[in-house]
């Protein structure tokens, strides 16, 4: 273990960059890898998007839902029919992937395939994923957990920093207020910024998720998405993670609260307008 590393102010995945202060990026995709088809149809919408606007983006998808409300939940195709699927994606469609690991034999197996390991938020304290992951050398994306406090990341960020990698993202998605129901509080990122030193990116489909809310699922308000992306890139972050989805309405996972494929390209344009505002950049001042 190495002791007072700082973890990366900005981090790379292929071409693109996430910092606090650079201009916006986005994670987004599918909340579950359904197929070859279905990935690849999806991953190639968003990079052409992607292209056109000029932003960078990170293509995520799960290859399994490990914490899905019932047991009788799809949980995804697995992880060995992931892998070429992930790597076909990097290699053809041209996008960096994302992908969440749940145990720590997982970690050196998916880093093969995909560019970041995301670390779900009920398993961010878990100190053999945290340090498995580190150890790939990958991307380490850390979801803050719905029971913590922002300023507690700094302890999650340093098991991996003095574990030997600096490239660290955390990622803020709500905080837990009572049954069902979370909130966002825009003071945790500029916190959370302060406190790790690492790129922060918001959560803004998770953020509206109603945890367990239809009894046998989780419920979700998509309609306010927009609005918390809004906020969140109004405040200045290195991020935005959106879900997104053909027809999320009968998507397998998280349907309630993923945007619509064909509102995504005008959401990112709003947001990229409130990113360029807050940080001041050139053409600033359009919204």
């Amino acid at each position: 273990m190495n002791k007072s590393i700082a973890p990366a102010p900005v981090v790379a995945a292929g071409d693109v960059k996430f910092g606090n202060s650079l201009p916006l990026s986005v994670i987004a995709g599918p909340c579950q890898l359904e197929s070859r088809a279905h990935a690849l149809e999806v991953a190639s919408a968003l990079k052409e998007i992607a292209t056109r606007l000029g932003i960078g983006l990170v293509y995520k998808t799960s290859f399994d839902k490990a914490n899905r409300t019932s047991a009788a939940s799809a949980r995804g195709i697995g992880l060995d029919a992931a892998l070429a699927i992930f790597a076909e994606i990097r290699d053809s469609v041209g996008l960096p992937v994302l992908t969440d690991v749940h145990e720590a034999e997982q970690c050196a197996r998916a880093a093969e395939a995909v560019d970041i390991l995301q670390i779900p938020a009920f398993l961010c304290r878990q100190t053999d994923l945290l340090l498995a992951a580190a150890a790939t050398g990958r991307i380490v994306n850390v979801k803050k957990g719905q029971f913590l406090a922002p300023w507690d990341m700094g302890n999650v960020v340093a098991k991996i920093t003095t574990a030997g990698n600096q490239k660290v993202l955390v990622t803020e998605r709500g905080a837990s207020f009572g049954y069902n129901t979370l909130v966002s509080d825009m003071r945790a990122l500029p916190i959370m910024a302060r406190t790790t030193g690492a790129p922060v990116i918001f959560d803004a489909t998770h953020s509206v998720q109603q945890p367990g809310g239809k009894g046998t699922s989780s419920g979700g308000e998509r309609e306010f998405v927009p609005v918390l992306a809004r906020a969140a890139v109004a405040v200045g972050v290195a991020g935005v993670f959106i879900e997104t989805h053909p027809d999320p309405d009968h998507a397998p996972s998280d349907g309630p609260n993923m945007v619509p494929l064909r509102d995504f390209e005008a959401l990112l344009r709003t947001l990229m307008e409130f990113d360029a505002l807050a940080k001041k950049r050139p053409g600033a001042g359009t919204i």
